[in-house]
């Protein structure tokens, strides 16, 4: 290992990195604007963006930490976007609180819960201002999500339809289902999620022999021969020494963390990890540094702060340095930098927790996530969670790693004593869908949802690409993150789709960065081409017409729009002069 990390790094940039930089506007390779990195070992003497080389394919090859290119792609929100989505978000926040004085005066109903009048000396249960984009903006495009589905969210499902009579603060259900929808936003990567086929049978098999519910927690009576079966398997898949699988994937995070840090120790979490992750470093007590994501020189600056400087006042060493990432982040598509984060870890002597939940079974040539994407070794890897909710279409999640580290969890984790086990046929689904994958079953099945998951990620972000969308994320990451921007957008897209017959998810702020809103695409190995062609032609078709010249009537809204917000600005300024 190197003296420095900094200076060893200086050498590498970064291993395989790919950044690209165009004049806003013109379109390179189907995209525009400037494209943002996050990952890079900043040098003060380096150039943060770089010219790509149409030699390389605008690929940097390295063999110093990655045996294969790896290629992520940010672009930077144009400015004339960012000032626009202000000025939307300035014109929602005008309104509000229009609407918000008119709620007061009883002109406009009122459906948010709020206090009694006879509470009101009382500390506010309801945090009114807290509640303001909730009421004035989630509420408006809330037929977004929460829509119930009546069939198995495969590559296709059924919606139950819905109408609001009130603005979406109530919905009926109208008796009528929308049939075929192509389904781009469940985790379903390998297509297991499905009701027929070699899984269903078998899990109902296992409910006829075991019943669904187990009704006690594994260190009583519900402790079954399909749990440590299902507990081995895991770890051979891993490559582990021992496994242990619980109920719940968000308890997992959540309830682990806190056996495994505690006061005196240091968690070092990236910005954008999951909620479970962040919820579980809270409730460990430990003190909690937060690094940029996927930064490596944020993230060795923090060890090496905390090796000189130790605990606060005290400055005695900390207990231990535990550095919490993911595999693939969800609300990016990016994937961790593995290889430069083991090599930190080693150096500064930390602990690696690694949080598998969308890159196990979706990664790596034999499905093994992140680990197996990058060739490293399991054991350079201290904590190795993941769930069975997305590649294997089940429910619950794992922690894998040396066998004195699963011995101590088995009697120190909340989610292992107080949680009651994990049901059988949810046990079996996991079961044979790893063999599966694992080519186990005697078929060649895992490997072929293996192939085409991969093949069908390069083909929707390369047709995303040539469409001049602004995409996120890393090139084999089957999260796809479409940027929006505008909150108009927002509730516009995901309806619009959905007349298309297009179920996806639109997220928005607080979720995202403000200015940062987006559609997110999940892609399956169920998935056809047609049906990739589909969504990627009906959303061009969308954006299109989203872009296409105002009309008479468009521009004159346009126009009213704008004198009512500087009719509302000049009331306002002087109303605060007076």
């Amino acid at each position: 290992m190197p003296p420095s990390m900094t200076e060893s790094s200086a050498n590498k940039l970064v291993n395989g990195d790919v950044c690209h930089r165009t004049a806003n506007g013109k379109k390179s390779s189907g995209r525009n604007g400037f494209v943002k990195n996050h990952c890079l070992f900043q040098q003060p003497q380096q150039k943060k963006y770089r010219r790509p080389s149409e030699k390389n394919n605008h690929v940097v090859r390295s063999t110093s930490l990655y045996n294969r290119p790896f290629v992520e792609q940010f672009e930077e929100t144009p400015l004339l976007v960012a000032v626009l989505t202000y000025v939307g978000y300035g014109i929602l926040t005008i309104f509000g609180y229009l609407r918000d004085f008119l709620r007061n005066w009883g002109v406009e109903n009122c459906h948010v819960a709020r206090e009694r009048d006879e509470q009101k000396d009382f500390v506010p249960l309801y945090q009114d201002f807290e509640n303001f984009y909730t009421r004035n903006l989630y509420m408006r495009i809330r037929d977004n999500w929460n829509r119930p589905i009546c069939s198995v969210p495969g590559a296709k499902m059924d919606l139950v339809e819905r109408t609001s009579k009130d603005y979406n603060w109530t919905f009926e259900h109208t008796g009528k289902v929308v049939k075929d929808v192509i389904n781009m936003g469940s985790y379903n990567y390998l297509g297991f999620a499905e009701n027929t086929g070699r899984c269903a049978d078998n899990a109902t098999g296992s409910t006829h022999k075991y019943g669904v519910g187990v009704g006690s927690t594994r260190s009583e009576m519900g402790n079954l021969d399909i749990h440590e079966e299902l507990e081995q398997l895991v770890a051979r898949f891993l490559g582990v020494e021992s496994s242990m699988a619980f109920g719940m994937g968000f308890a997992t995070n959540s309830m682990n963390i806190p056996a495994l840090a505690g006061k005196g120790c240091l968690i070092l979490s990236d910005e954008l990890n999951h909620a479970s992750l962040a919820l579980g470093a809270r409730l460990s007590g430990a003190t909690i540094r937060v690094f940029k994501h996927n930064n490596m020189v944020s993230l060795e600056k923090l060890l090496r702060d905390a090796i000189v400087h130790g605990q606060p006042r005290t400055h005695r060493p900390w207990k231990k340095m535990l550095i919490l990432v993911e595999g693939i982040y969800s609300m990016e598509g990016s994937i961790v930098r593995l290889p430069e984060v083991i090599a930190l870890k080693k150096h500064y002597k930390a602990y690696l927790y690694l949080d598998e939940a969308h890159s196990i079974g979706a990664l790596g040539p034999r499905g093994g996530g992140v680990v197996d994407y990058f060739g490293l070794d399991p054991k350079d890897v201290d904590i190795m969670m993941g769930t069975f909710t997305k590649s294997f279409g089940a429910a619950g999640g794992y922690i894998g790693g040396k066998r004195e580290l699963i011995d101590y969890l088995r009697s120190h984790s909340h989610s292992s004593i107080y949680a009651t086990a994990m049901s059988p046929p949810v046990s079996q689904q996991i079961i044979t869908s790893m063999k599966i994958i694992m080519g186990e079953d005697n078929t060649t099945l895992g490997a072929e949802r293996l192939k085409q998951l991969s093949e069908n990620t390069t083909y929707f972000r390369r047709k995303l690409r040539e469409m001049g969308f602004i995409i996120y994320g890393n090139n084999d990451s089957p999260v796809v993150p479409m940027m929006l921007y505008m909150p108009a957008k927002i509730g516009a897209f995901g309806r619009e789709m959905l007349k298309r017959n297009i179920g996806t998810v639109v997220v928005g702020f607080p979720a995202t960065p403000i200015i940062e809103s987006r559609a997110r695409f999940c892609v399956s190995a169920a998935h056809t081409r047609d049906m990739l062609d589909t969504v990627s032609h009906r959303s061009e078709t969308l954006q299109s017409s989203q872009r296409t010249p105002p009309s008479l009537h468009g521009a004159i809204s346009i126009w009213l729009s704008l004198v009512l917000f500087q009719t509302c600005s000049l009331v306002f300024s002087v109303c605060l002069i007076q």
